[in-house]
């Protein structure tokens, strides 16, 4: 068995198809985002400016966040130690447990390492333990959400995207006397949509479901306190279980759910995502507590980065360029080849100092590949219109069509 052909063969696939992926070299200047360095195919750093960056708010760079992580590390050191139940747990641990908790209105929360194993540890566990549970899953729900309910062994079924009728119809299709469980997210981070959440609670309490809502794109983003979109349209109370990362707008790293005291213990219990983890470092954890209180008190950053999004989709339609419709603070532009996304993310790069990857298959459908922007608060007027010149020469250079 030549088994160095077969995995040459794979890599060789994706160089095929235009989707191998290439991680950039670069390095982000502390306090100045969204410029950074960039050390790959220069002879010294070269410097960029940031447009895909899921630190949406730049919270990553906020003086509070940095100085509550230099804090910790001076005081107990870099590490956990462990698991949870292992020497791992900390009072910064059970601190920002209880802050994601009042967050969201909920008794209890629970950290992750991550929000891909918050997404699949939580749903493959609650499969498990709810007996002949069926899984009702909107068909663009996240690579986690997917594997989770996949490792459950539950049966699936997907509804069309946002189609409250066509869930309805598998709801009402579904054996009225097994577990129901609805799974979906706020914000779509690909198209920049919204699920209709209050619409789907409505299904779930017809038909005797629990909801499991995804918030990774838009905690820390929307809501008075940062809740997401389940407390800006004031739904919260209403979700089974909310889950949501503090890695994109509280802008540290790790995942969590936030559910009454008795889900939160059976997951905390049973599972093995959670329970065989070395637990996130307190350093990390001390970063995103100063982050969510921060993001509780303040609204400046949400205003400035919604602001900056408008703008940026209003710059790129002046200019005839294929932007998507979206109505929240994501800013895709569609390009539909991921041959063409690449080379357009490559000359932005190496002639312009811009830095956006592509997004091609399987994170979006074939034919919809495109180049996803998430403007921040720190993007200003200048950096948009020269964005847009740019975009608008390269439109031209590889002949590709744009809006009269």
């Amino acid at each position: 068995m030549d088994y160095q052909r077969i995995f040459a063969q794979a890599i060789d696939r994706l160089h095929a198809e235009g989707r191998y992926r290439v991680f950039i070299d670069i390095l982000r200047n502390k306090g100045a985002f969204p410029n950074a360095r960039c050390f790959a195919g220069h002879n010294g750093p070269k410097p960029i400016t940031v447009w895909c960056s899921n630190d949406y708010l730049a919270m990553g760079q906020h003086p509070s966040v940095i100085a509550a992580m230099e804090e910790a590390l001076h005081d107990v050191g870099a590490g956990s130690g462990g698991t949870r139940n292992i020497g791992g747990n900390t009072h910064y641990h059970v601190d920002l447990e209880a802050e994601l908790a009042d967050l969201h209105g909920k008794e209890a929360a629970l950290l992750f390492t991550s929000g891909y194993i918050s997404n699949e540890a939580t749903l493959s566990t609650l499969g498990k333990l709810l007996p002949g549970c069926v899984i009702f899953s909107d068909e663009l729900n996240h690579a986690s959400m997917i594997a989770g309910i996949r490792t459950s062994g539950c049966e699936k079924q997907i509804f069309r995207h946002n189609d409250l009728a066509h869930l309805e119809e598998l709801l009402a299709a579904a054996d009225p006397d097994v577990p129901k469980l609805i799974a979906f997210e706020s914000v779509y981070s690909m198209d920049g949509d919204v699920a209709p959440i209050a619409d789907i609670c409505d299904l779930a309490d017809k038909y005797n479901a629990i909801t499991y809502l995804d918030e990774v794109h838009a905690v820390g983003m929307y809501g008075a306190r940062g809740g997401g979109i389940s407390e800006r349209d004031a739904v919260a109370h209403r979700l089974t279980i909310i889950e949501g990362t503090l890695g994109k707008a509280f802008g540290v790293m790790g995942g969590y759910i936030a559910a009454d005291r008795n889900i939160v213990d059976v997951i905390r219990s049973y599972a093995p995502g959670f329970i065989f983890t070395t637990s996130l470092s307190p350093v990390l954890v001390a970063g995103a507590l100063a982050s969510v209180r921060h993001l509780k008190a303040s609204s400046a950053e949400r205003e400035g980065q919604q602001a900056a999004a408008a703008q940026l989709k209003t710059i790129f339609a002046d200019a005839g360029l294929p932007v998507m419709a979206s109505t929240t603070h994501i800013v895709p532009l569609m390009v539909g080849d991921p041959v063409k996304a690449k080379k357009i993310s490559d000359i932005l790069l190496a002639e312009y100092g811009v830095y956006v990857q592509p997004i091609n298959y399987p994170t979006v459908p074939r034919g919809t590949e495109r180049l996803r922007f998430t403007p921040g608060p720190s993007h200003d007027t200048a950096m948009m219109r020269e964005l847009a010149e740019a975009l608008v020469e390269i439109w031209d250079r590889l002949e590709l069509r744009v809006a009269a």
